[in-house]
């Protein structure tokens, strides 16, 4: 975690080096604001790769929920809500099925972003929709120290790494991810640990769902598609691996951070951000090619 961070810190030294500005508390806002649904939507991806899973669908999940939270939330909030809840409990059932078929997350997961999509688009054809008065503000509300989106961040990290990697549970779920047979020779129930962690991705995706709501201030279809690899990625930087077990909860929010300051670098830097999903998918090869070059020169 050590690399991540030390690059973190590289990214903003050179953004505040090039506006100084953004070293105020509005210049943090402005620059970090987007950075909360990219940060749930990590943990949410962090908690099906602990169990060694994949989910190539919260990117079109976190679109749903803005649909939802942009046309039922407002107008019919008991019916929203309800929505919303449905969704983690689908979440949490996608997981058992992976589980008890012995399916690939892959494909899975795969299937069910098409699902998502479809539903996204009954939900709200067209971009539009008003969300609740309430999302906006929260989103909008201004911490007396912090900005919101680095008081967010620090919660959430410190949240994560408590329950995840410093609770007896906790150990349990990342060795479902590790070593399942031994969790499972120690009475544990995998399912239900599959089931819980997933159950969690749905969670921390509706958070990132209305988050993006609150911030957009409407609905669109297609709005969460690029949160799919930023998620990713955002674990992957941050010190996880594909493997199942090896996560840090710090790790991603530090991920989450470093994909979304590389659209505000090239920002800085005069260049399209057409080519941020180009950069952020360059950053995740150069970290997947260094961690193998160091396996292999340690070999």
């Amino acid at each position: 975690m050590g690399l991540p961070a030390m690059a973190l810190i590289a990214m903003l030294g050179a953004i505040f080096a090039m506006q100084p500005r953004a070293m105020s508390y509005f210049g943090l806002t402005v620059l970090l604001n987007f950075t909360l649904p990219a940060i749930f939507a990590a943990m949410a991806q962090m908690a099906v790769i602990t169990v060694g899973d994949i989910d190539l669908g919260i990117g079109p999940f976190l679109s749903l929920v803005n649909c939802i939270a942009a046309t039922l939330l407002g107008g019919r909030p008991l019916l929203g809500w309800l929505s919303l809840a449905a969704l983690v409990g689908t979440y949490s059932l996608i997981g058992a099925l992976i589980q008890v078929r012995r399916l690939p997350s892959i494909v899975v997961t795969l299937g069910a972003s098409f699902v998502w999509l479809g539903l996204a688009l009954l939900v709200l054809p067209n971009p539009g929709g008003v969300p609740p008065s309430w999302l906006p503000a929260l989103l909008s509300w201004q911490s007396p120290l912090l900005p919101l989106p680095v008081l967010a961040s620090v919660l959430l990290a410190i949240c994560g790494e408590l329950l995840l990697m410093h609770t007896s549970y906790g150990v349990v779920l990342r060795g479902i991810g590790g070593n399942p047979r031994a969790v499972a020779h120690a009475g544990w129930s995998l399912l239900t640990g599959r089931m819980v962690l997933y159950a969690v991705a749905g969670t921390c995706g509706v958070a990132a769902g209305l988050a993006l709501t609150g911030l957009n201030t409407a609905g669109d279809a297609t709005v969460g598609t690029q949160y799919t690899l930023v998620s990713i990625a955002a674990v992957i930087v941050g010190g996880g691996e594909f493997v199942g077990g090896i996560v840090t909860p710090i790790g991603a929010v530090i991920g989450a951070w470093i994909m979304l300051l590389a659209g505000s670098l090239l920002s800085f830097l005069d260049i399209s951000t057409d080519w941020q999903l180009s950069v952020q998918g360059g950053i995740l090869i150069i970290v997947l090619g260094l961690r193998a070059l160091n396996r292999w020169s340690g070999a």
